[in-house]
C-alpha cells in the first residue's frame, strides 16, 4: 500500500525556538509548537478542548465571524487530526447546544448505529455459544458500527451555524497537511496501540513510522490522507461520506479487514453494507433537564446514560446540604448517589427507540427523594439494587435489575462559546483508545469499535444489540442555565467515569463554591456501584480520604479520572474557558480577547 502520510524528525533541541530549525518542504507551512494553557479568561468567544492545535482551530473560526456551533465542528474536525485515536470521523458523539436566539437547549445523537444485519447474538460464538472474548470482539469488524460525526456537523451546521461546512475544516485540512508537532499524548497512544496497528495494513500506513513503530516526541506528523478526505467532504458535502467512494470504503474494511500477511490475530469480518452508511441519520433530540440548587442542567438522552443518571444523582443530593457538610460526609452522599443512580442505568437506559426507558420517572424529584432515603450514614453494601421509577413515569413497567457499570474507553470532549451567548458541549468518540484499530484504506482515519458497548448477553432487556440499534453511552455533554442563561458548559472523556467527572464538577462548583477551573482541578474519585470506590492519589491521601474510610468507604487508587474541559458565564460578562492543568498532559484554553479583569 503506498504510503501517504510523511513524518519530519525534528532534532532533540531544547525550547520551541530550535523546532522551528526542522527542515519541511519549501511548498508546505512549517508547523510550529503550541503553547498549552488550561485557563483563559476574556470576551469574544471562548474554545476549550484536549489539545492546543484544535483549540487554535476553533478560536480561527470564531474570530472569522463563525459561531460556537462553527468553531465546535472545526475543534473536532482538528481533533481528528491531532487526537485520531480518541474522536473522529470513523466514530459518533453527541452535541448539546445552546441557542441564544431561542434561550432553548437542544440535542443531536450521532451516536454510532449497528448495521442492519446486527441481531441480539452479535457477540455470541456461534461454535462455543458463548460470548466473543472482548478483545477479539474489539479488534474486529463486529465491533465497528456506522459513524454518525459528519452527519452530527451536517445537521448543527444547517440548523445552527453561520458557516458552510467547507470553510470550517479548513483549519483542521491545513493542520493534516502542513503537520504538527508529536507530543507525549500522541505518541503514549500510538504506542499503547502498536501491536493492533501493526497487524492491519492502512492502519500501519498511516499512523506509523516508516519502520513500523510510533512517531517520537518532536517529530512532524502529517496526515495527507485525511486531508484529501475532508478536502472531498469540503467539496461535496456530508453526503460524500455516506454515498459512493467513501462509504464503499468503509463498508469493504468492515467485511474485509486488511490484515497484514502474515499476522497471526483473529480478526473477525463485520456485516456492514453501503446501506447501512446511506441509511444513516442524525437525530434532534429534546435534552434532560433536572433543576439544583436553583439552576437548570440539560444533558443527553438515551441511548446517552449521561443525562439521566447525572440528572438522577444531582436528585438524589437536593435533599442535603452538602455545603455546609463537612466536606468527607458531602463526599459520601456523592458516592451514595452515584451507586444508586448508576443501578437504575444499567438496569433502564438504551436506544429508546427500542427500549421502553422510563426517562421521565428516572429524571423526576420524587423518585430522587425516594432514593435519597436509602442514603444512611455509612457505606452501603454494593452494588445496590435498581429502584423502580416506573411510578413515577406513568407506570406500566416492570422493574429490572442491574450490577456494576463500565469502567474502560476512551474519548475526547470540547467545549465553545460564542460573543453572541451561543453553547455547545460536544462530546465525540471511537471508543478504545484508536477504536478498532483498523483504518479506512486511502481514507486516514480508523473506525470506532462502539458496537462492544452493547451487552454480550442477546436477552439484556435494555442493551442488547439489534439492526439500527444505538448501544448505551456514558458520554455526558452538558449545560448549566440560570434564569433562561448559560451559567457553565462541561464534558469529559473516559467512558463510564465520564458520569462521575461530569457529576463532582457539578458539585465542586454550584455546591462548594469552586470556580469552574478549581473544580476541574480538584482531585476525583468515581463510583459506578461497585465495591471498591476508584479515586485520584489526592483524594485518597486526604483528610476526606481518611473521613470516608471512617464511613466505610473503600479505596481502589487510580492515576486520573475524566479530562475534563468547559467554559464559564462569569458575572462580569467575561467567558472562562478551563481544561485540566495537569491530566493527561493537561489541556487547551482559548479565547477570542484575553482580559483577565474588565
Amino acid at each position: 500500500m503506498r504510503r501517504v502520510s510523511r513524518r519530519v524528525a525534528i532534532p532533540a533541541l531544547a525550547g520551541a525556538m530550535a523546532l522551528s530549525l526542522v527542515q519541511t518542504p519549501a511548498a508546505q507551512a512549517r508547523p510550529r509548537p503550541i503553547d498549552k494553557q488550561p485557563t483563559a479568561t476574556g470576551y469574544g468567544g471562548a474554545v476549550a478542548s484536549l489539545d492546543p492545535y484544535a483549540s487554535k482551530a476553533g478560536l480561527e473560526i470564531l474570530r472569522r465571524g463563525g459561531n460556537a456551533v462553527d468553531a465546535a465542528i472545526a475543534t473536532s474536525a482538528a481533533l481528528g487530526v491531532t487526537r485520531p485515536y480518541d474522536g473522529s470521523i470513523g466514530g459518533g458523539g453527541f452535541l448539546v447546544i445552546y441557542s441564544a436566539k431561542t434561550g432553548k437547549v437542544t440535542t443531536i445523537d450521532t451516536r454510532e448505529a449497528a448495521p442492519a444485519a446486527a441481531k441480539p447474538d452479535l457477540f455470541i460464538d456461534p461454535s462455543t455459544g458463548q460470548p466473543i472474548p472482548f478483545t477479539e470482539r474489539r479488534v474486529s469488524g463486529l465491533s465497528i458500527g456506522v459513524p454518525g460525526v459528519v452527519r452530527g456537523w451536517e445537521r448543527a451546521l444547517d440548523e445552527f451555524g453561520k458557516m458552510p461546512l467547507r470553510r470550517v475544516l479548513e483549519p483542521a485540512t491545513r493542520l493534516a497537511e502542513d503537520g504538527f508537532i508529536v507530543d507525549e499524548q500522541y505518541q503514549s497512544r500510538t504506542a499503547s496501540n502498536l501491536a493492533i496497528l501493526r497487524d492491519f495494513t492502512s492502519s500501519r500506513d498511516t499512523f506509523l513510522t516508516e519502520d513500523g513503530q510510533a512517531p517520537q516526541v518532536g517529530t512532524v506528523f502529517r496526515n495527507e490522507e485525511l486531508a484529501r478526505t475532508y478536502k472531498i467532504l469540503a467539496a461535496k458535502g456530508a453526503s460524500a461520506f455516506y454515498k459512493g467512494d467513501i462509504a464503499e470504503a468503509i463498508a469493504d474494511t468492515v467485511t474485509d479487514p486488511p490484515v497484514v500477511p502474515g499476522s497471526t490475530r483473529n480478526v473477525r469480518s463485520g456485516a456492514m453494507k453501503a446501506s447501512d452508511l446511506a441509511d444513516y441519520r442524525a437525530l434532534e433530540k429534546p435534552p434532560t433537564e433536572v433543576g439544583y440548587r436553583g439552576v437548570k442542567v440539560h444533558g443527553m438522552s438515551p441511548p446517552s446514560s449521561g443525562g439521566s443518571t447525572v440528572g438522577e444523582a444531582l436528585n438524589i443530593l437536593e435533599n442535603f446540604d452538602l455545603k455546609n457538610l463537612p466536606r468527607g460526609e458531602a463526599l459520601h452522599r456523592l458516592i451514595e448517589s452515584s451507586a444508586l443512580s448508576f443501578a437504575d442505568r444499567n438496569a433502564y437506559i438504551g436506544d429508546d427507540r427500542y427500549v421502553d426507558v422510563p426517562l421521565t420517572g428516572l429524571l423526576s424529584q420524587g423518585y430522587g427523594d425516594e432514593r435519597s432515603k436509602l442514603i444512611g450514614p455509612r457505606s452501603a453494601t454494593k452494588p445496590v439494587a435498581a429502584g423502580n421509577p416506573w411510578p413515577y413515569n406513568g407506570g406500566g413497567g416492570k422493574p429490572r435489575t442491574g450490577g456494576a457499570g463500565d469502567v474502560d474507553g476512551s474519548t475526547t470532549h470540547l467545549t465553545t462559546a460564542d460573543r453572541w451567548g451561543n453553547v455547545v458541549a460536544y462530546t465525540f468518540t471511537l471508543e478504545q483508545i484508536s477504536g478498532s484499530g483498523i483504518a479506512v484504506p486511502g481514507y486516514g482515519f480508523l473506525l470506532n469499535n462502539e458496537l462492544t458497548d452493547f451487552s454480550a448477553d442477546p436477552n439484556d432487556p435494555a442493551n442488547a444489540p439489534a439492526a439500527g440499534k444505538r448501544p448505551r453511552s456514558s458520554m455526558t455533554p452538558t449545560i448549566v442555565t440560570k434564569d433562561g442563561r448559560p451559567l457553565l458548559a462541561t464534558g469529559s472523556p473516559g467512558s463510564a467515569v465520564i458520569i462521575t467527572s461530569v457529576l463532582q464538577v457539578l458539585v465542586n462548583h454550584l455546591d462548594f463554591g469552586m470556580s469552574l477551573p478549581e473544580a476541574i482541578a480538584a482531585p476525583r474519585l468515581s463510583n459506578t456501584n461497585s465495591a471498591t470506590t476508584t479515586a485520584e492519589q489526592g483524594l485518597v491521601q486526604s483528610p476526606e480520604g481518611d473521613a470516608l474510610r471512617g464511613l466505610g468507604h473503600q479505596f481502589t487508587q487510580t492515576g486520573t479520572l475524566g479530562n475534563m474541559t468547559g467554559v464559564a458565564f462569569l458575572r462580569d460578562g467575561r467567558l472562562q474557558a478551563a481544561a485540566e492543568p495537569v491530566r493527561l498532559g493537561g489541556g487547551s484554553a482559548m479565547v477570542v480577547h484575553p482580559a483577565d479583569r474588565r
